[in-house]
């Protein structure tokens, strides 16, 4: 296709896909999209990746990517509680969250069979979001063929953009407002991922319908950085929608959630098939920032309840929750069925399409031919 990102990320299709699984990266990117590996996994509950673990995953894609581009996706938040704070570690943010969060949290769970205990840091444990263990990451990927370097929940450190250009990598940023926008292009990224407030994970309160012809606005005249949409795209018809509204290709994450290679669990799976577009709640429950993901009864809890503790900024709200994610999942693997109620995973409003279990590479074929209708639809609008 004629895109700009298929230009720059030498692809044939700009279907970017961004996933945790390294199975559902490597199918995307030999089926002729992009896959972006996740390499943070603080917002899902489960064990942060190290450097030493990302290397071990980006080893495994390059032998079974079948030699196509990927990239990676790392979160250094721009605003963070204890940014400039020297010497954080794991251990002294515990000593900041107050008792009540933890016993609140220890309660909800018991009331459905759960039991939940906060685990002593070690020494040497990095804090959530840690900015040196991200760049530590992003070091060891720069070893890999990577083209594409995204980050998350602000400007890009100018050091990431830097080791962008030296290596030869596109930076990418997520946005969801046109000032975000604006600032991007002033910091140097190379291109913009308009996320709209469908998208599962963190995110704005604008739509993508809305978004992306704003965002592609502000940019008239300023610059042509090229602008992927990202948010509820889950079917060809709408990534060709976004293109025909400006965008170079799309952003995707949701879709690839229910897929035969991705990394959910079965009680996950099982809620996400089941869900409607209105089953997901934009949450600070989860890591202190507002993110979407599947409503449970532990996003009600923490939002609704007159007993909330209220939520923590992040990176402290996360260390309340992951531990508590981690004891639902063993409790639901265990045989635990009320704890199901407990369940959730991040995941946008386009969760309500997902209606059957395909591998991610008969996905993006269907992306394929889904678009090219939909390009041959409107195509016969202009017919006499």
């Amino acid at each position: 296709m004629k895109s700009p990102i298929c230009e720059m990320l030498g692809i044939e299709f700009p279907l970017i896909a961004f996933s945790h699984c390294r199975d559902v990266v490597a199918a995307v990117s030999k089926a002729g999209g992009f896959g972006v590996f996740g390499a943070s996994r603080q917002s899902l509950g489960s064990s942060p990746q190290t450097p030493e673990s990302v290397e071990e995953e980006l080893r495994w894609i390059d032998d079974h990517v079948g030699g196509k581009p990927y990239g990676i996706d790392l979160i250094i938040p721009e605003n963070l509680s204890t940014r400039g704070e020297a010497d954080v570690s794991y251990r002294s943010l515990q000593t900041r969250i107050p008792e009540a969060h933890r016993d609140y949290s220890k309660k909800l769970l018991a009331g459905y069979g759960v039991e939940l205990d906060y685990p002593q840091a070690e020494a040497e444990m990095p804090q959530p979001y840690d900015h040196d263990t991200a760049m530590a990451i992003l070091r060891v990927s720069l070893k890999h063929p990577i083209k594409l370097i995204a980050n998350a929940l602000g400007v890009p450190p100018p050091e990431m953009i830097a080791l962008g250009r030296e290596h030869g990598v596109a930076v990418a940023a997520l946005i969801g407002s046109k000032e975000h926008a604006l600032r991007q292009v002033a910091a140097g990224v190379d291109i913009l991922v308009a996320q709209g407030t469908e998208a599962g994970g963190h995110c704005g309160e604008v739509s993508t319908l809305v978004l992306v012809p704003e965002v592609l606005q502000a940019l008239e005249g300023v610059s042509d950085t090229p602008v992927l949409a990202a948010g509820g795209i889950m079917t060809g018809r709408q990534m060709a929608a976004c293109m025909a509204m400006g965008a170079a290709g799309v952003w995707t994450g949701s879709v690839w959630l229910s897929t035969t290679d991705a990394e959910t669990l079965p009680a996950v799976r099982e809620k996400l098939l089941a869900a409607s577009s209105r089953d997901t709640v934009r949450s600070r429950s989860r890591s202190g920032k507002p993110a979407r993901q599947l409503r449970s009864a532990w996003t009600d809890a923490w939002d609704q309840s007159p007993d909330s503790p209220g939520v923590l900024p992040m990176p402290l709200q996360s260390m309340v929750s992951t531990p508590a994610y981690r004891a639902i999942d063993r409790a639901v693997e265990g045989g635990n069925d009320a704890a199901r109620d407990l369940v959730s995973y991040v995941v946008g409003q386009g969760v309500g399409l997902l209606d059957s279990e395909i591998s991610a590479a008969a996905t993006v074929q269907e992306f394929k031919l889904d678009f090219l209708t939909a390009v041959e639809r409107m195509g016969e609008l202009l017919e006499e």
